[in-house]
């Protein structure tokens, strides 16, 4: 059976973030938007899910129309059923992401992110599916002392540590 891959750029607007992941059903739009409201209200964001069988539409929700029009487009970028991309602002992943775990449709976080990243889809002749991700650049160097005080020093500036 002949496979092809490809690499597919998702967006992810200035001042946003992104989670890609895998799911198995129809409610997810509807869970993930419960999960995301309730966990944060404050936040803005646009969700979108891939159906895979049955009317095969991009199902999505929100509470920010950008940002639903580019979990959209990015759904359409990876034609790969079962897929679901989250796009925010007015928080982060880290907020949201052990809710997203906890939804009984969730299969997989592939990642969470405000880098520029790919998906790695693989097609063949049933239809794509996302591999993973390449998400950011590669690293320069090892941190070093500096590095490790100005890392916990923006932890506890943007208070996640005390």
């Amino acid at each position: 059976m002949p496979l092809d891959t490809h690499v597919v750029a998702l967006r992810i607007p200035d001042g946003a973030n992104l989670i890609l992941g895998q799911s198995h059903f129809i409610k997810t739009v509807e869970d993930l938007y419960e999960i995301l409201v309730t966990t944060a209200p404050q936040m803005k964001f646009g969700v979108a899910f891939n159906e895979a069988s049955m009317e095969r539409l991009i199902r999505f929700d929100g509470n920010d129309e950008e940002l639903q029009e580019v979990a959209v487009e990015n759904c359409k970028a990876l034609a790969a059923g079962h897929c679901f991309n989250i796009v925010l602002r007015d928080g982060y992943p880290i907020n949201v992401l052990s809710g997203i775990k906890q939804c009984q449709e969730v299969v997989r976080i592939f990642c969470a992110t405000a880098n520029p990243v790919q998906a790695i889809v693989a097609e063949t002749d049933q239809g794509r599916g996302v591999l993973g991700v390449i998400d950011g650049e590669p690293p320069l160097g090892v941190e070093d002392a500096a590095g490790q005080e100005a890392r916990r020093g923006l932890l506890r500036k943007i208070g996640y540590k005390r």
